[in-house]
């Protein structure tokens, strides 16, 4: 059973939100005990990428067997993190 501050994993990908199948969310809302889950996507460094209203089959708790992966996001989300030498700021 999936609850509240959970971290899940995203089934299906959501271009639209710049996500993709296998990123990781924490769920901050769970609604009609279960039926879909409000879930926020974060950057590793904390900020936040979308939240976003899922059905339940679109998301899965994590397992034994899952792996953290990293991928650099492809959205003009987020303002730029690093300046013009490649230094974070």
């Amino acid at each position: 059973m999936i609850k509240e501050h959970d971290c899940v994993v995203l089934t299906k990908s959501l271009p639209e939100e710049g996500l993709e199948a296998g990123d990781i969310g924490t769920v901050v809302h769970i609604h009609k005990g279960g039926v879909a889950y409000e879930v926020e996507f974060m950057t590793l460094t904390g900020e936040t990428v979308a939240i976003v209203t899922l059905e339940a089959a679109h998301v899965r708790p994590f397992n034994r067997r899952d792996l953290a992966h990293t991928r650099e996001l492809q959205s003009a989300s987020l303002p730029c993190l690093e300046d013009e030498e490649g230094n974070w700021q």
